[in-house]
């Protein structure tokens, strides 16, 4: 990551060094220190060369639109590829600490969402705004003794709008709010109970976490060792009356159970010795249809709106009438 060369301006220097100061003084360390972070916390805060500390604003910004401020303001140009970079070494430990807060508009933004963006913790920016006065001192002090309890309710607030799921046991896990996560919620709640009574639900993915839950002792009494790299399905369910293991994919804008996806499953279960069933889990009607063209055959779909039915994608194995057509004699 080198941002653009040329001679930086005096001012714009002395406030680079302000912004790292400060966050040595927060309790960061080296990485979450450096200049990339110190141009991070400036545009959190709008603050220009020439603005002062208690100018300091609150917008919502997410990691693109810190590039552009950087770039505008203080001549320093990252190239569109380090936003992980910049995500990964500032912006998430500034969160994890407390001193960010995490889609504050909408805590129910997908993890993975494009729209992600954050805001400065409301005691944090009081504090920054006292920032080269006489009372920056003793706010620093009050803020440090009450940052844990910050963190607390902040870890608090995103908790509360996880997604609970229970499972078929009775245990009950969360999930991070959005994406596919409220139709893999649904799936476990309502597939499970029509169709995989008494099934025990294995594996459970999620965009925050790819092994949100994850019984890989259980998974390998079936026979199935699974590397930490694999590319892993939306939900694993085992019936232990019919001896499957049920395979699912919850698709609301990506994902269906494909021809090349099914051969990937395949084989990355292939240790399972008594049959695989593979489920494309939709919403609607409507957005099955969208990806109709590309559901493998051998599969099953699962639609949301009308949980009593599964649509076989098996050629002739049902073909054969129903007992509401057949005449009583």
């Amino acid at each position: 990551m080198k941002p653009s060369t040329g001679r930086r301006r005096p001012r714009r220097t002395r406030k680079l060094r302000e912004a790292t100061t400060a966050l040595a003084a927060l309790g960061f360390g080296p990485k979450q220190t450096n200049d990339v972070a110190g141009y991070v916390l400036l545009a959190m805060l709008d603050l220009g060369p020439r603005t002062p500390w208690n100018g300091a604003q609150n917008p919502l910004r997410g990691i693109t639109p810190i590039i552009s401020f950087v770039d505008d303001k203080y001549g320093v140009r990252y190239a569109p590829n380090t936003r992980e970079t910049i995500r990964d070494e500032a912006v998430k430990y500034f969160v994890e600490e407390g001193l960010f807060i995490k889609n504050p508009d909408d805590p129910h933004r997908p993890t993975n969402s494009g729209k992600t963006v954050y805001q400065f913790e409301p005691t944090a920016l009081g504090l920054i705004r006292t920032l080269g006065t006489s009372a920056w001192k003793a706010g620093l002090e009050r803020y440090l003794a009450g940052k844990e309890a910050i963190k607390r309710e902040l870890q608090r607030n995103r908790e509360m709008a996880r997604i609970p799921v229970q499972l078929p046991s009775g245990q009950e896990i969360t999930l991070s709010p959005g994406g596919q996560n409220p139709l893999i919620k649904v799936f476990i709640e309502e597939f499970c109970s029509r169709f995989v009574k008494g099934g025990k639900v294995v594996y459970v993915g999620d965009a925050a976490n790819k092994f949100q839950h994850y019984d890989v002792d259980y998974l390998k009494s079936l026979g199935v060792t699974i590397d930490s790299a694999a590319k892993m399905p939306d939900i694993v369910v085992h019936d232990p009356v019919c001896r499957w293991l049920i395979i699912a994919e919850a698709v609301t804008s990506a994902g269906v159970v494909d021809g090349k996806r099914r051969s990937e499953l395949k084989r990355l279960f292939g240790g399972f010795p008594t049959g695989l069933v593979f489920v494309t889990a939709f919403e609607t009607r409507e957005v099955m249809g969208r990806f109709l063209g590309l559901i493998s055959w051998e599969t099953e779909v699962w639609i949301a709106e009308n949980p009593n039915h599964v649509i076989h994608f098996n050629g002739t194995r049902f073909l054969g009438p129903y007992p509401d057509t057949l005449v009583k004699t």
